[in-house]
């Protein structure tokens, strides 16, 4: 104990004066011409041995594992609650999660911060702005609002909903339902005087989010699906976002139909929750390109149509981060890639399901590394360690800008085009010119989703 403390001793200087000297060399005075930053010279930080780490460490980024003496940090949301408000992080120093991304990311805090919206527009008798925040399901947070719940649903006794927990991800702990007896244990709080009652007789049950389920899909052969779009937030004040052009469209395995609404290789999209299927394999073609999907769009309903549905989910992801604007703790260290879950419907209408504060990034087959690897590359070059860009890009490899202290790009045309969602992203690097890792290896397609 006592060498492992003059070790601490011994060290900690030696890093904070490495982590001074970066600082200054990167900040350069005030006066100075901005210069690149040779990438030997960034240090990065993650416990991540996914895309993550190959792109970092294919830009030339030298990895460490100092608490304090890096330059970027590819930190999990754990770390950003525990230790971010603890550290002061130097003028250079980069981290990817604002401190309380939870207010857009937890499925419960996001349906009450457009709720929150939509109120304040009908305050400012703003009614048709508000009307535009219709593109998520009537939501309930239970069992605090099961008495609301309750009245909703006898309105429409015959329709179906789907449960899920607020913090969680990959599909865990989702299910359909029909009965309002099927969620009996949610309605087990009222029997109580207080949440202190409750706790200690044991009765609280995990709380869960109940939301009108979408029962009329687009289909493609048959099968219902729904898109992973990312977007890029550099700020919040001033808003700035990036809208990437690819993504992809996850297929359930069997097709669709509302008579088993207990079978979630049906009903439940998430990767994770196909790949329990046993007939399941990375080549089963579970995922597909938006820029596949934007082109079958226009071939079955027409180019104008697919403008129109396009724009509407770049509008709908707009709305979102404006919900959260004012609340959100702006940090000019820090940047947030969010992965956003939209399904369309039959009428061609875009519903927001989720977002998510940390999107895998692990690759499933060569296609999928492809896409994951142009995304980081591209998201780097914005957060611009090496010092290359000028800062009134509209474009950034295959990331648009579409708000910068309003809109921007093609949100601000006036074109037919509302948004390059699912356009082609020329700037790609070549899936021939990226070195798949030996876990690549026998994983399916090689063919572009980008």
């Amino acid at each position: 104990n006592s060498f492992c403390t003059l070790l601490a001793c011994v060290t900690a200087p030696i890093e904070m004066a490495r982590s001074a000297a970066r600082a200054a060399a990167q900040q350069g005075g005030a006066d100075e011409v901005r210069q690149p930053i040779p990438p030997s010279q960034i240090r990065f930080r993650t416990s991540l041995r996914n895309t993550v780490l190959d792109v970092m460490r294919s830009r030339g980024w030298k990895e460490t594992d100092s608490e304090t003496d890096w330059d970027f940090h590819w930190a999990d949301v754990g770390w950003i609650r525990e230790v971010l408000d603890h550290v002061r992080l130097e003028e250079h120093q980069r981290v990817n999660h604002f401190r309380n991304h939870y207010e857009l990311t937890r499925k419960d805090l996001s349906v009450k911060n457009l709720k929150r919206l939509r109120k304040a527009l009908l305050a400012e008798n703003k009614v048709e702005e508000a009307a535009k925040l219709d593109f998520f399901p009537a939501t309930f947070s239970l069992p605090a609002d099961y008495s609301l719940f309750e009245t909703e649903y006898r309105k429409n006794p015959n329709s179906v909903w789907i449960m899920k927990p607020p913090a969680k991800a990959q599909g865990k702990g989702i299910f359909l339902f029909t009965k309002i007896s099927q969620i009996s244990e949610w309605r087990k709080e009222l029997k109580y005087s207080s949440k202190a009652d409750r706790e200690n007789a044991g009765t609280l049950p995990e709380a869960y989010l109940a939301q009108r389920y979408i029962d009329n899909p687009h289909l493609v052969g048959g099968k219902k699906y729904d898109l992973r779009i990312y977007a890029l937030v550099t700020s919040y004040s001033p808003l700035v976002v990036y809208l990437y052009r690819s993504g992809f469209a996850r297929f359930c395995h069997h097709r669709f139909t509302m008579n088993d609404v207990d079978n979630t290789f049906i009903h439940v999209t998430n990767v994770a929750v196909q790949k329990q299927n046993p007939k399941y394999t990375a080549q089963s073609g579970c995922k597909w390109g938006i820029r596949n999907l934007r082109e079958y769009l226009q071939s079955t309903v027409g180019e104008a149509a697919t403008n129109q549905v396009f724009g509407e989910i770049q509008s709908l992801i707009l709305k979102t981060l404006h919900s959260v604007e004012k609340i959100m703790m702006n940090d000019k260290h820090v940047f947030e890639l969010y992965g956003y879950d939209v399904m369309i419907d039959d009428t061609l209408r875009p519903w927001l399901i989720e977002v998510n504060a940390s999107p895998s990034l692990t690759a499933e087959t060569p296609a999928d590394y492809h896409l994951k690897f142009n995304l980081l590359e591209d998201m780097l070059n914005i957060v611009d360690m090496e010092r290359r860009l000028k800062g009134n890009e509209e474009r950034v490899g295959g990331f648009d800008l579409i708000w910068r202290k309003g809109p921007a790009g093609v949100t601000a045309s006036e074109s037919g085009v509302k948004s390059y969602l699912g356009c082609n992203n020329e700037h790609a690097i070549p899936m021939s010119k990226i070195k798949l890792p030996p876990r690549m290896a026998n994983k399916g397609s090689e063919r572009s989703i980008i």
